[in-house]
């Protein structure tokens, strides 16, 4: 035996490393070899997501902690040393390669102002809202394909190459145009390093988000030959990992990088292993007390995927920070404790924060802060403004998932038009699952915010409230108002709400009489 088959046999026998460098070496390591997270991802069998958290500070266990070892140590030895046939070793560089892109700012730009003419949403903005002139752009030398579309861009936005103007994006051709006459000419020769970037993933795998949501409903359904009970059973148990991939592919060049697993305060943590946290998300649970006289036709109104449309609200990005005695900042959003104001309209409108026993102060999320302090304002001035005494808070933006909202709401509306249940019930279970799986839950290790959780909780809330005082304004008897998606009314709503069952929609749920009649009994 030679003296290297002795220092060989050594190393075998020590087995492979586990150790692993802290978080941000992780991520330059990962970005100075220009592989985007998916890459990542893929190699290692996780999501993109847990890639994310393994460079903000979350750490792998078991045998991906060993591949994942092996791969950072693999990803620093080739970055120092110059391994380039017939050259041989070359000393390390002085100074390390360049970052592709300047990192995600830890604190966003002040979001557009919102709307004022009722306290709830406003408009939708186009897909392409989130691109602004504060964007990190980098023009490329070469053309990349777009993750978009996969044809040739001459921008990239935080390491993703794409198109910036939308009339540019051929999105919907992206797989039936054939490639430039150079290219499909051009002689064969190994790409560089940068064309292994995320780009190249444009010829893999569809072209859009959307099509990740018609693929698993025909792989589900020709697995199970055209059974769509069985077909939609197998969608539901898998929506969690396919909504979180999902999430990841609607993220492609944001223009802010989410941590996924920050820090939280203990008010956002389970008080007990069965128990809740500390947060009041408003939910509504009222019922007019006394009704006008007289037997009245009501009508319970079914609000249309009230989850769905309160994916658009103003949500933390980064970790939550603690401040007291600050004034509220419209470009922050997180938790607050306040001291609610008297309401005194309990008999025509429910309380904008829920029926709730006890008095004193109470942790609120940022939708019902921010609709306390509008029905203050003097628009409406329906109440006094709340004291707020200490928040928890992070720079925030209202348009965080808007793309993500948007695809949904878009399958969910195909899926209507064209009676196709199957697709529906899994969009259905997609966003429903991915609020409540987002706090401290067993099935869903990718995402933990618990202050997302109750904050899109707290907005689905909050927009059945506004409705309720829509409502009231137009003239209709408000009767009930119960959890995100039930509204009891007497009086022509079909004037005030349109009917249909898409998510700006409203329909029937129920009819029933209330009232008391000419001889005093009641309905």
């Amino acid at each position: 035996m030679s003296d290297f088959d002795a220092i060989d046999s050594l190393l075998d026998s020590v087995g492979p490393r586990t150790d692993l460098p802290d978080p941000d070496t992780r991520r330059t390591l990962r970005e100075q070899a220009h592989l985007s997270k998916a890459q990542v991802a893929r190699a290692l069998g996780v999501s993109p997501s847990t890639v994310s958290a393994w460079e903000t500070g979350r750490d792998p266990a078991g045998e991906v902690r060993a591949k994942y070892a092996y791969l950072l140590d693999g990803l620093s030895a080739k970055l120092t040393t110059d391994t380039t046939p017939g050259t041989g070793p070359a000393a390390k560089p002085t100074t390390p390669p360049p970052l592709p892109d300047a990192p995600a700012p830890t604190e966003p730009a002040p979001t557009e102002p919102e709307h004022e003419d009722e306290p709830g949403q406003g408009d939708e903005p186009g897909q392409w809202g989130e691109f602004e002139h504060g964007d990190e752009v980098e023009t490329l030398t070469t053309p990349q394909p777009c993750v978009l579309c996969g044809q040739p861009a001459g921008q990239r936005v935080e390491g993703f190459a794409q198109h910036l103007n939308p009339a540019e994006c051929q999105n919907s051709t992206a797989e039936t145009q054939p490639p430039p006459a150079a290219d499909r000419h051009a002689p064969a020769s190994k790409p560089p390093e940068h064309a292994k970037g995320p780009a190249r993933r444009a010829f893999q795998e569809p072209p859009g988000p959307e099509n990740l949501i018609h693929a698993a409903v025909a792989e589900a359904l020709a697995a199970h030959q055209g059974d769509r009970e069985a077909a939609t059973a197998a969608l539901l148990k898998k929506a969690i990992p396919d909504t979180m991939r999902l999430l990841d592919e609607t993220r492609k060049g944001a223009r802010y990088d989410v941590i996924a697993h920050p820090w939280i305060p203990d008010i956002l943590k389970k008080q007990t292993s069965r128990g809740a946290d500390r947060i009041w998300e408003a939910r509504p649970k009222w019922t007019r007390a006394e009704l006008p006289p007289g037997v009245h036709e009501v009508t319970a109104l079914d609000i249309n995927g009230a989850y769905l449309s309160a994916l658009k609200t103003h949500l933390p990005i980064g970790q939550l920070e603690h401040t007291t005695g600050i004034p509220h900042d419209r470009r922050r959003a997180g938790v607050h404790l306040i001291t609610p104001p008297p309401w005194e309209h309990g008999a025509v409108l429910p309380n904008p924060i829920g029926e709730r026993d006890e008095p004193g102060p109470l942790w609120v999320t940022e939708p019902t802060l921010r609709l306390l302090l509008r029905l203050s304002g003097p628009k409406y001035g329906l109440c006094e403004a709340p004291e707020v005494h200490e928040s928890y808070t992070s720079g925030a933006t209202e348009n965080l998932l808007e793309k993500f909202r948007i695809t949904l709401k878009d399958a969910r509306d195909t899926a209507i038009a064209a009676n196709d249940t199957v697709t529906l019930e899994y969009v259905k279970a997609m966003y429903a699952k991915f609020v409540s799986t987002m706090g401290e839950s067993n099935y869903n290790r990718e995402l933990y915010r618990p202050d997302w959780m109750h904050i899109i909780r707290s907005q689905a809330f909050a927009n059945l409230w506004t409705k309720a005082l829509k409502a009231h304004d137009e003239g209709l008897t408000v009767v009930r108002a119960m959890g995100t998606d039930e509204l009891h009314v007497i009086g022509d709503w079909r004037r005030v709400f349109p009917e249909g069952r898409g998510v700006t929609e409203v329909k029937v749920k129920d009819l029933y009489t209330a009232g008391t009649d000419t001889t005093g009994e009641e309905r």
